[in-house]
């Protein structure tokens, strides 16, 4: 098994594509799909000191790490990758808003809470089962949309009917699940009493 590509070499790939930009002051930085595929978050990430949005999806990464320095970043796709938890957040956990994590190994979302300024988290087709794997959403007071589908507690819940009054209810701020806005029944009697 090889090695992988490190994020050092991924980045001098992206400005050989990107003439003219410096990866260090880039909004947007997207090291998708590398050849080899990158396998670890290392330190190299310091080096997109600008970055808003990092994508990393679509390699072979297992561990979130190496986030320090990244004073910017509102936007993290780690989606299809090897994570198996939420971890190394705590250096973003003030500027980032959105965490895209689907298609991963992710149990629960534990180590979540501590991104208080998170507005929309991604984490379909994960294995989270149990209401315990989403409870620690309740601790991001922004949070407004969520996509969930296809994990097996959705999936349960969905063929119950209950999916979306549950969520609904544990989690009161939600605009947007699975893609569709959420319609509350007390909205709909504000709306309708004139």
């Amino acid at each position: 098994m090889s090695k992988g590509t490190s994020i050092k070499d991924a980045i001098k790939l992206w400005e050989e594509k990107n003439p003219g930009v410096s990866s260090a002051e880039a909004p947007v930085v997207k090291l998708l799909s590398q050849q080899p595929f990158i396998v670890k978050m290392d330190a190299s990430l310091a080096a997109l000191a600008k970055v808003e949005h990092l994508g990393l999806s679509t390699n072979q990464i297992e561990k979130i790490s190496n986030l320090q320095g990244l004073s910017c970043l509102k936007i993290l796709s780690l989606g299809r990758n090897y994570i198996k938890k939420i971890e190394g957040l705590d250096a973003v956990a003030d500027t980032l808003e959105e965490l895209w994590i689907s298609y991963n190994n992710i149990e629960r979302l534990n180590g979540i809470e501590c991104c208080k300024k998170l507005k929309v988290l991604y984490a379909s087709n994960n294995k989270i089962k149990a209401w315990e794997g989403v409870t620690s959403l309740q601790a991001l007071p922004l949070l407004e949309e969520v996509l969930l589908f296809l994990n097996p507690l959705e999936e349960k819940c969905s063929a119950e009917g209950t999916w979306i009054s549950e969520m609904s209810k544990k989690f009161p701020g939600l605009k947007k699940l699975d893609g569709k806005p959420i319609i509350r029944e007390d909205a709909l009697d504000e709306g309708g009493a004139e």
